[in-house]
């Protein structure tokens, strides 16, 4: 297979893989952390009113999904590709950080969550599925 096919495909595996893995977290989320009462996750609407009853442990699970997403979807890309490993792995990285970007647009979230979330859970989260990557023995 040539090179530039397999690295596009290992960036499309990764931003896949990236994808299921936050998704299943965000759906876990609410089961293991409870909403606020009245709270609908999925509604916007009922989000933006109540986002002033979330306290801490409830963004826990979203940055984890964020962080381990970017993580997963790095580390398949570095895994899949045939050369770039670890600049594909910082492409899947800001493709997911563009969407964090846009999510904290979108949902009303407190300030200290959308720093946390966009300083912690997109790019140092490549550089470590990159070093891990490199380990010996790789």
């Amino acid at each position: 297979m040539p090179k530039l096919l397999q690295n596009i495909l290992s960036l499309l595996a990764g931003v896949v893989v990236g994808s299921a893995v936050n998704m299943a977290l965000i759906q876990l989320g609410p089961v293991v952390i409870a909403p606020p009462a009245g709270v609908e996750l999925h509604n916007a609407e009922s989000l933006k009113q109540g986002i002033s009853l979330f306290e801490p442990q409830h963004f826990v699970t979203p940055w984890l999904a964020h962080a381990l997403g970017t993580f997963a979807g790095a580390w398949v890309a570095c895994y899949l590709a045939a050369s770039y490993k670890i600049q594909l792995a910082f492409v899947v990285a800001l493709l997911f950080f563009c969407g964090g970007v846009a999510a904290s647009i979108m949902i009303p979230a407190p300030g200290w969550f959308i720093a946390l979330d966009l300083l912690l859970a997109y790019l140092p989260m490549a550089w470590l599925a990159g070093k891990l990557h490199q380990s010996p023995g790789r």
